[in-house]
């Protein structure tokens, strides 16, 4: 039961990324006026506050860039596969392989210019949709979340805490990117839902359990 709405979370999610895309790539009206007066709103505040702006430029290039998150993702892969989970492991890793081709790919697909500014605060490489940063941060938390062990009553809390920091980093990069002014709103919404589909994809599909064989008499 928790697999199947999981899978139809990841469907669902998938979706709404290729409507999203289409919207970008036809280069929605409604779309891009949000997206404008989103970055036009923030980025002078964040020219005009560096303290608030220098430690924004540390989680975005450092605690919840896309090279830790896969180094997180790494050593997941790495634990399991010692404790023998080797499915899982691969699963992980698949997915996170998946993440980094698929945003890449989009990328040169869509071709969507970034945000320009005559007095920028941060620079980025490639183009814009989707946020890597925001997708990255989505498969892997959504992986990671996976590994918890179903809630007994002495771990809720040790659970609620792991996904509270989870949302907390996958909401809280998303607004990074924005906020240094790399990315436009729908960016990111891109990479939230694709991150979150091929994490659901992974999680998803059923384990395979070796059963030992018995011997027959």
């Amino acid at each position: 039961m928790r697999s199947e709405r999981v899978r139809w979370t990841g469907i669902g999610c998938a979706v709404l990324a290729v409507v999203l895309t289409a919207l970008v790539v036809a280069r929605w009206r409604p779309l891009l006026s949000y997206d404008d007066q989103a970055v036009l709103r923030l980025h002078p505040y964040a020219v005009g506050h560096p303290g608030v702006t220098h430690l924004v430029r540390i989680l975005t290039d450092w605690v919840w860039d896309p090279w830790t998150m896969r180094a997180l993702a790494a050593a997941a892969c790495g634990w399991l596969w010692r404790r023998g989970e080797r499915e899982r492991a691969l699963r992980i890793a698949a997915a996170t392989v998946a993440a980094a081709a698929v945003q890449q790919a989009l990328k040169a697909l869509v071709g969507r210019e970034r945000p320009m500014w005559p007095d920028p605060i941060a620079t980025a490489h490639f183009a814009a949709y989707p946020s890597g940063h925001a997708m990255t941060a989505a498969a892997v938390c959504g992986l990671l979340l996976w590994l918890l062990p179903r809630a007994r009553p002495k771990r809720r809390a040790w659970a609620g805490a792991a996904w509270a920091l989870a949302a907390l980093s996958v909401l809280g990069v998303g607004f990074t990117r924005v906020y240094v002014g790399v990315h436009w709103p729908s960016d990111v919404v891109g990479g939230w839902l694709l991150g979150a589909a091929l994490a659901a994809s992974a999680i998803s599909l059923p384990l395979h359990r070796h059963r030992p064989e018995t011997g027959v008499s």
